[in-house]
């Protein structure tokens, strides 16, 4: 299938050059164009886009807002947000994936790269570097949401009570960022064994996806950054 992917950036030349790379690409096309949040909110709608390039800083709603409502809507669900920034690491990124983003990609990424993030975010799993997990995401992530949020992390904490032993060893290393099949060579199990924990933990938490997971194993308190 072909994966449908609608670009959010105000820099016209970007998006233009994001289009020429993508649409080079036999298993994807690009669907539209936005150049705030709100457009590209209401273009997910209509183009029915798998798949949404989203600049985290634009003009009018911005890409953290933007995401935040494609997560929210309930007709958007297997939209992924993959959020691009200039700086790998930051709190604005980890807002993102408490919004609801997949991942995050610097701007300065190769074209290898970008498209591997398209296609990851597309088949559900999450785009987080290990630096980035196990570094300064895990310790804004470990401080806690703020505001009314607190209530859906202390829900994350009752729910992790639902999981089995094996399942919250497998949310502990999806958030220490590993793969199904180095979690399955860890646990000397197969990756699709490893996959069913994963889908099974998701669907006991409520989330939407691996990044989600990782969101929701530190803000549960289940996982804690090591201090270096």
């Amino acid at each position: 299938m072909t994966i449908r992917v609608l670009l959010a950036d105000d820099q016209t030349l970007l998006r233009s050059a994001f289009r020429v790379l993508v649409d080079s690409e036999a298993d994807m096309e690009v669907v539209g164009e936005a150049a705030d949040g709100a457009e590209a909110v209401a273009l997910a709608r209509s183009v029915e886009a798998d798949v949404v390039l989203m600049d985290i800083r634009m003009p009018g709603t911005d890409g953290l807002a933007a995401t935040r409502m494609i997560s929210a809507d309930p007709e958007l669900t297997h939209v992924r947000v993959v959020m691009l920034t200039t700086f790998e690491v930051d709190e604005y990124v980890v807002q993102s994936l408490r919004a609801g983003a997949s991942g995050f990609l610097g701007k300065g990424a190769e074209p290898d790269e970008l498209l591997n993030a398209i296609r990851i975010a597309a088949a559900g799993d999450a785009l987080l570097s290990p630096v980035a997990t196990k570094g300064l995401i895990a310790k804004f992530l470990a401080q806690g949401p703020d505001g009314d949020d607190g209530e859906e992390s202390q829900a994350y904490s009752e729910r992790l009570g639902a999981l089995t032993g094996r399942e919250r060893e497998v949310l502990v290393l999806v958030a220490g960022g590993h793969s199904n099949d180095e979690i399955a060579d860890r646990l000397e199990v197969s990756p699709l064994t490893v996959k069913t924990h994963v889908n099974r933990a998701m669907a006991k938490l409520g989330a939407r996806d691996r990044a989600q997971l990782v969101v929701i194993a530190y803000e549960s308190g289940l996982v804690r950054p090591r201090v270096e």
